[in-house]
């Protein structure tokens, strides 16, 4: 199992990683994920699953940030997901050096 949280990551990945597991509990959902962008400001977001539309919680949370003029991001957190989400490849597009933080449902980091 991975480490705490705290023991692994700054102030600011940490506060990353609760705003993803806000955005989770609040939507009742399994996972979610936020994104801080170069001018420090976050996203944060579930999944969504609609007819219409379809997103993990991450490609919510860079879409997010894109529409609020976010031209790159800093780090994201994804929590309860894996490394294999497509919203990792939007993260890239946007800055391919951002940190990505994967980690399970109590924040220990993967």
């Amino acid at each position: 199992m991975g480490r705490r949280m705290a023991e692994r990551l700054d102030a600011e990945d940490a506060k990353l990683v609760e705003l993803a597991r806000a955005a989770m509990a609040r939507a009742e959902a399994a996972s979610g994920a936020a994104v801080r962008d170069a001018d420090g400001r976050t996203y944060a977001a579930a999944p969504v699953s609609l007819a219409a539309l379809q997103l993990t919680g991450l490609q919510a949370a860079v879409a997010a940030a894109a529409s609020s003029g976010a031209t790159a991001l800093e780090a994201a957190a994804l929590v309860a997901g894996s490394a294999d989400d497509p919203g990792i490849v939007a993260v890239r597009e946007l800055s391919p050096t951002a940190v990505i933080i994967v980690t399970d449902r109590a924040g220990n980091v993967i």
